[in-house]
């Protein structure tokens, strides 16, 4: 994977919600995707946008999980955003 713009957010040590899944691909010599950087590198600031996410695409709703996450993923294709 190529290294990020920003390379003190990929070199900074993981904190937050996402620290020990980054941790854990690291360990296991896997790329760690960059937006994982980003949300591990000020977590005081995007923590809740985790939850928030989850909430949105695992709570109740009348739309299955699946539905929602193909909703999602349609809508970062048609931003031109890989999801």
């Amino acid at each position: 994977m190529k290294p990020m713009y920003l390379s003190e957010v990929e070199r900074c040590e993981p904190a937050g919600l996402r620290a020990a899944t980054i941790r854990g691909m690291k360990d296991a010599g896997l790329p760690v995707p960059q937006i994982l950087h980003l949300l591990s590198y000020k977590p005081d600031r995007t923590d809740h946008l985790s939850r928030f996410t989850q909430a949105v695409l695992r709570g109740p709703s009348p739309l299955p999980p699946g539905i929602r996450e193909l909703i999602a993923a349609f809508t970062s294709r048609r931003n031109e955003c890989p999801f």
